[in-house]
């Protein structure tokens, strides 16, 4: 797929996006992403700066914003900028946050380097050319070796699992063992697929030191009808936690977070 033709997705896909992430299944990604990451917060008494590479709607913004952190939006997509502009409107909150349109391979050229304590990279080395060089950018963007930053991928054992027991495809299943591209449900299309192995490596070259990892929703897109997404939301979010601390558990699931920060102290200095 072209450049044009996946900003073209993600331009006229905005609303389509922002009311999946109202859904179980969005919240539930969301909600385990951030409670992963604050965990690992950098310990400060002030405000931190905060970078939401592929923001969409702004849900993450907002979350950090009330937590009286400042927080960059940056997204290739208006209308996913316009929709969190009104999320942060709405929340109150938007004295906090700051909007740039632009794509996360053009990192480099957008911001100064060591500019930030935390950066997201949620859902977005699935669509670049080039993952690792969108990683290096992040890297000299971080503020030093406390700041964090937070990747979440799609994991090719949870497309293999997804096909086998949600879709009952066997023959689907078993052509993905191996996969470096699937499908992307929601928009249409293809989108890169990532094992631990493969990303450990390319952090590893960047280099970027692997702080945690951890599994996004294991076993919930496979419960049975009579648990119920919303009654038992919080049951199913606490279990979820749980299993995706363990590394038996978080290798299959839908998709893998990591936690990183610097490795070489000299990336992102200011007087290079």
């Amino acid at each position: 797929m072209t450049a044009e033709a996946e900003s073209e997705r993600f331009q006229n896909g905005a609303e389509k996006y922002a009311a999946y992430l109202e859904t179980p299944e969005g919240r539930l990604r969301l909600d385990l992403a951030f409670a992963n990451l604050q965990e690992l917060l950098p310990q400060s008494t002030g405000s931190l700066h905060v970078l939401d590479l592929g923001c969409g709607p702004g849900v993450f913004a907002v979350r950090f914003a009330r937590l009286g952190h400042h927080v960059t939006l940056l997204d290739s997509s208006s209308s996913m900028l316009d929709l969190a502009k009104r999320a942060a409107g709405e929340a109150g909150v938007s004295d906090r946050i700051a909007f740039k349109q632009g794509d996360a391979a053009q990192l480099a050229s957008l911001f100064q380097p060591a500019s930030f304590d935390i950066i997201l990279c949620h859902n977005v080395l699935e669509f670049v050319d080039e993952p690792i060089a969108v990683l290096c950018a992040a890297a000299r963007t971080l503020r030093d070796s406390s700041a964090l930053l937070s990747i979440v991928v799609r994991n090719q054992a949870g497309e293999v699992l997804k096909a086998a027991i949600q879709a009952g495809d066997l023959v689907s299943a078993e052509n993905g063992l191996g996969a470096e591209w699937g499908q992307e449900s929601l928009y249409g299309g293809q989108l890169r697929l990532f094992t631990s192995e493969g990303l450990r490596a390319i952090l590893k070259a960047v280099p970027l030191a692997v702080i945690a990892e951890r599994g996004v929703r294991v076993v919930s897109d496979y419960l049975p009808p009579q648990i119920s997404r919303t009654a038992h939301y919080q049951q199913i979010l606490d279990f979820e936690r749980k299993l995706g601390r363990r590394p038996e558990f978080a290798a299959v699931a839908r998709y893998i977070q990591y936690l990183v920060r610097r490795a070489d102290p000299v990336i992102g200095n200011v007087h290079e």
